[in-house]
């Protein structure tokens, strides 16, 4: 019965149930139409019209980020389409004390504020009279990274990339331009947040080509998460370079001038142009470098029936001529979207030559016989790369999305010529000359492509997911020939060409949350290879196709106000490159020579470290690394013919260990110093190296210290010293190194003229000796090359330098790459 009176009363109450969603839904339209609007004018400290200023519109029980935008040419504003509620309004301009006003309420009474007109007043500390400006120290610690400051150092003053890296905490740069990260190789080099995709030879070759004056941060990133490339076991260097936001007309010109053993100079030019919705940049810069390089080389050739002793001494001169080039547009389609358009270039030619003495003996100081050799070398590379880019703020929460599309291409050519005489233990010849050349053309074509999204799911989760796929093609051949019957003839057994081809498609996921006082962060990469090397006249072929899955994960943890703990963890892949598959060789003089090994696997890293900080400046980590089929250069005896090479091959495992401990300190207002040491230890083991079981470690200690001493308002003078004791790296011991640099920097004219001296290693310490670390291997290779060198540099300022308004350009590669900077 109860049943039938609730069925009968059932149309009463569903119509009572629609009625009310009916009143619901007609007051939410209501609310939903009801739009806001606020409109003002931005004045400078004159009272005249001020463009391109900031103003945020916030959330005034928050203060959390609504909307933005910028003054008009005559200094008016609107922000307009706001829902009800109170708000307050930001404004803020770089160099001007911010201001903030309201809070304003949007009702249904109240929908549109005429504002008053704000007038801004420049923001400078004053201290007895003197302007300080304040400016960001050498070295920042982050929570992921550590950030150099190059833009405002002296010491970087006519330095190259790959000169100002060796400078930088924690890393280390041998004479051929190979780079360490606390101690250990395989670093994954970013410019701009781009891989190169470039062999270590042709990496080297492009940073040597890149003026210090064109960086402004270089990044250093030991375990990088999910959405950066796999590659790189010790970390990634991300070179970043200068941008300007400044609007209207402005550049810069610089000159700078060397002297070592022998002169340097360099100089360039930087434009760019900004507008409300476009932005053109250029620049322009070129070197010239002339050097000295020296190479002795004390070995034992010991077989059964009797030792053979070799001296040898190298001296080269070098000289190389290089420029670089960017040029681009920026086009600002609305406040939320931009698409972007840049190419690079670089070329880099030189010529080297070399006087090499080789004295032969059958006991230690006595020479039976000797090789004297002359070995001119010239070479020349460019390349050219390309990058279109996009980038949607699709809400004002953080949702984002970006696409990036890259072509480069690289050519290079090195011709050496070696021309050995024979002489007997009185000087007069013992056999005829040999005389022979090479030449290594290459060709390299690279193609990439890339999207990144970034989801706010609240307001501490965040999701980051992306695709990326990337297309390396190499033709690199290598042509001997042997001077014979007044003619160059080509040895065909000693030619080779190779072809490499590396595919990689990647995806990647990272999802991030903060709690009270924890920040977690989990990733997860996924990476498809496809390789192919193909020697066409050793007829080898080596193909590889495998997949491979690379997790992730960061835990920061605040402890107190002033202590943070952090862990992380990443697993990551090294491949080798096309030039150390390649299994031609390539001569260094008549007794040297090194060459590939097309059977070379990749190599994978299991890292983790645990970091601590302490008021975000006394910064400690541990850290461990297990590596397995360990990629590094041996360096051997071929006891039968008597000579010495370098190849590439797979150790068993790595194992490194490392401490790093970094802690600036301000002595004085006027006096900044900046301390890191790091201590590693890493382990090589294999169960197989020339018949035998190989094991080699050394605990190694480096230190590095900065000291910034600010003058006067425009004075500052920078100290740098570095100390490493002796390494290990596989089969290779390393002596000590050191080195001090002097750099000074004075501003004239309005701050419109930077004047900066440097001086690189003022006491000519740096040096190598090399030994090995194989009890049946006794070489001993001493290194030296001009590092003493004292440098000038002048640069000027042009154009509008006050930043109208503090809107960030906006260009795909800043969520995750930017503009390429590449080179062969």
């Amino acid at each position: 019965m109860y049943v039938m009176k609730i069925i009968n009363y059932l149309p009463l109450i569903s119509l009572l149930y629609c009625s009310q969603l009916l009143s619901a839904y007609t007051a939410n339209a209501q609310s939903i139409n009801l739009k806001g609007e606020f409109q003002g004018k931005i004045l400078d400290e004159t009272g005249q019209a001020f463009p391109y200023a900031s103003i945020s519109l916030l959330n005034a029980k928050d203060s959390s980020l609504v909307k933005g935008t910028v003054s008009t040419d005559n200094g008016t504003y609107v922000l307009n389409s706001i829902t009800p509620g109170n708000y307050l309004l930001a404004f803020f301009v770089v160099g001007y004390k911010k201001i903030i006003k309201g809070p304003y309420g949007i009702t249904a009474d109240k929908q549109l504020h005429q504002l008053e007109s704000i007038q801004l007043t420049q923001d400078s500390k004053l201290l007895k009279g003197v302007e300080i400006i304040q400016q960001k120290p050498l070295i920042e610690r982050q929570i992921d990274k550590t950030v150099i400051n190059v833009e405002n150092s002296a010491l970087a003053t006519g330095n190259t990339a790959l000169e100002i890296l060796q400078k930088s905490p924690g890393v280390s740069v041998d004479k051929d331009g190979k780079i360490s990260l606390r101690g250990k190789q395989g670093v994954n080099v970013m410019l701009d947040g781009k891989p190169t995709y470039l062999s270590e030879d042709q990496l080297a070759n492009l940073l040597r080509s890149t003026e210090g004056s064109a960086i402004q941060t270089i990044e250093l990133i030991t375990n990088p998460s999910a959405k950066y490339d796999a590659s790189g076991n010790s970390g990634i260097i991300n070179i970043k370079f200068k941008k300007n936001k400044n609007y209207g007309t402005n550049g810069s010109v610089f000159a700078g001038a060397g002297m070592g053993r022998y002169y340097k100079v360099n100089g360039g030019l930087s434009l760019n142009h900004r507008e409300k919705k476009f932005n053109i940049f250029g620049n322009f810069n070129y070197g010239h470098n002339e050097r000295f390089g020296g190479t002795d080389i004390m070995r034992l050739n010991n077989t059964s029936d009797k030792p053979t002793y070799f001296n040898q001494t190298s001296d080269t001169k070098r000289a190389r001529n290089n420029s670089n080039y960017k040029a681009g547009i920026d086009y600002f389609i609305n406040d939320k979207n931009t698409l972007g358009f840049s190419m690079n270039g670089y070329n880099s030619n030189g010529k080297n030559d070399a006087h090499v003495l080789t004295l032969i003996g059958d006991q230690p100081l006595k020479t039976d016989s000797s090789v004297v050799a002359r070995n001119p070398n010239d070479y020349k590379y460019t390349g050219i790369s390309y990058n279109l880019n996009y980038k949607s703020t699709i809400d004002t929460l953080g949702q984002e999305f970006s696409m990036d599309a890259d072509y480069s291409n690289y050519n290079g050519n090195e011709r050496s010529n070696f021309n050995n005489k024979y002489l007997d233990a009185n000087g007069q010849m013992r056999k005829p000359d040999y005389i022979f050349r090479n030449a290594t053309p290459t060709k390299t074509h690279i193609w990439a492509a890339k999207a990144d999204y970034t989801y706010p799911i609240d307001k501490s989760t965040k999701l980051e997911t992306g695709i990326k796929s990337s297309l390396v093609k190499t033709d690199n051949n290598f042509l001997f020939e042997n001077f014979e019957q007044e003619a160059w003839q080509n040895d065909v057994k000693r030619s080779n060409q190779f072809l490499y081809q590396e595919n990689i498609n990647a995806a990647y996921i990272n999802l991030s949350r903060k709690f009270k006082g924890t920040t977690l962060q989990l990733g997860l990469r996924a990476e498809q290879t496809n390789s192919n090397g193909n020697s066409i006249t050793e007829q080898k072929v080596v193909n590889r196709h495998y997949f491979d899955l690379f997790p992730s994960l960061f835990i920061n943890q605040e402890l107190s106000k002033n202590n943070e703990l952090g862990f992380s963890y990443s697993r990551r892949i090294d491949r080798p490159d096309y030039e150390s598959l390649n299994p031609f060789v390539s001569y260094l003089d008549l007794y040297s020579y090194r060459f590939g090994n097309p059977f070379l696997k990749p190599q994978y890293t299991n890292s983790f470290e645990l970091a601590y900080s302490y008021k975000k400046t006394l910064n400690m980590s541990i850290g461990y690394s297990h590596t397995r089929d360990v990629m590094t250069d041996v360096l051997l005896t071929d006891t039968i013919n008597k000579t010495i090479f370098i190849s590439n091959q797979n150790l068993a495992t790595q194992d490194a260990y490392n401490l790093n401990i970094s802690y600036p300190i301000q002595i004085t207002k006027w006096w900044n110093s900046n301390h890191t040491i790091t201590t590693y230890y890493t382990k090589f083991k294999t169960p197989n190296l020339l018949g035998n079981p190989f094991e080699s470690g050394k605990l190694t200690f480096k230190f590095n210290t900065t000291q910034t001493v600010n003058l006067d308002q425009n004075t500052s003078l920078e100290c740098s010293a570095n100390y490493e004791s002796r390494q290990a790296i596989g089969t290779l011991i390393i002596d000590p190194q050191a080195n001090v640099d002097l750099g000074i920097k004075k501003t004239i004219l309005n701050k419109k003229m930077d004047i900066k001296f440097a001086a690189n290693d003022i006491f000519n310490l740096q040096k190598n000796t090399i030994t090995s670390a194989l009890p049946s291997q006794r070489y001993v290779i001493k290194e030296k090359w001009e590092s003493q060198v004292f440098r000038i540099t002048c640069t000027y300022k042009f154009g509008s330098n006050n930043i109208k308004g503090s809107q960030k350009r906006s260009k795909s590669s800043e969520s995750e790459e930017n503009r390429v900077k590449s080179g062969g």
